[in-house]
């Protein structure tokens, strides 16, 4: 009775001194607010659902951590800084890495975290670090400003403008037998094609297989030479075991990586491509081919 009693006082204390983690974002997607899968999380490991905390324990323990996204989902960016937060609050972050920052960025990164040490948040933080366009501000500034006001690095993961041209003029032999797999590459030139609404020309299709297929290289190169644990906020298709950066790390003997991607519900996310899913409100579906190749 009294080692029950102990061992019982000793969970208490446990529980005690872990912080508790911070509500949930509040849904901001006006689509799927009531789908029985909203808010959904499953280990496609073994068929589980799971709990916000739960997910975080299993991925604290991770080196890598990769969290697919639908880029123009207000839920996805706020569940990823939700999740960046509850991962801090479980052991030291070691970096963080976005597919939205190039390499030339990386200077004007380094400058702005050193302002916002000094107390000098810069007065137009896009700007200060040469924010692309393509990328709404939005959403992805509040993980960005939180990002710099930790002590860990936030990485460019991806391939400036320049890189992506030499790409489509000489395409590189990638070194591996994972990510060049014929399989793995069937299917992404079937989403590319499905993207670009089956109108881009064949002979435009392997450059385009091969500036896919070269970013997520260099996310995992990234990956593998960042301060751990680290975590990439990427497209779904970047982050998928099947078909992107694990392959990738694979072939650069880099070691494991926890996949999370976060789907909007409706949508479906097998065991082949990723660990978890977590599921979603959605935005509204657009007809991106209707007006595909007209200029803005």
């Amino acid at each position: 009775m009294r080692a029950l009693l102990i061992l019982t006082l000793a969970l208490l204390s446990a529980c005690q001194t872990r912080p508790m983690l911070v509500p949930l974002p509040a849904w901001q997607s006006p689509e799927g607010r009531e789908h029985l899968d909203a808010g959904r999380i499953r280990d496609l490991r073994n068929g589980q659902d799971l709990t916000p905390e739960q997910l975080v324990e299993r991925l604290a323990g991770a080196p890598r951590v990769l969290v697919g996204e639908r880029h123009d989902n207000p839920d996805h960016h706020a569940l990823q800084l939700w999740l960046l937060r509850a991962l801090e609050s479980r052991r030291a972050q070691g970096s963080l890495l976005l597919e939205m920052l190039e390499p030339a960025q990386k200077p004007k990164l380094d400058a702005a975290r050193q302002a916002i040490a000094a107390g000098e948040l810069p007065t137009d933080l896009p700007v200060a670090l040469g924010w692309q366009r393509g990328w709404d501000w939005s959403l992805y500034g509040a993980i960005v400003r939180h990002a710099l006001a930790q002590p860990f690095p936030l990485l460019p993961a991806n391939l400036d403008r320049g890189e992506i041209m030499d790409v489509y003029r000489e395409r590189p032999v990638l070194s591996g037998t994972a990510s060049t797999a014929e399989s793995v590459r069937e299917a992404l030139l079937a989403q590319i094609r499905a993207s670009h609404c089956g109108k881009l020309p064949e002979d435009q299709l392997p450059a385009m297989l091969a500036v896919q297929q070269q970013r997520d290289r260099r996310m995992a190169d990234v990956l593998r030479t960042a301060p751990r644990p680290a975590m990439l906020l990427a497209g779904a298709y970047h982050v998928r075991r099947d078909l992107g950066v694990p392959l990738h790390l694979a072939d650069l003997g880099s070691g494991e990586a926890a996949v999370l991607i976060l789907a909007e519900v409706g949508s479906e996310v097998g065991a082949q491509e990723a660990d978890f899913v977590w599921y979603t409100p959605a935005m509204p579906e657009e007809d991106f081919c209707a007006r595909f190749g007209q200029r803005e």
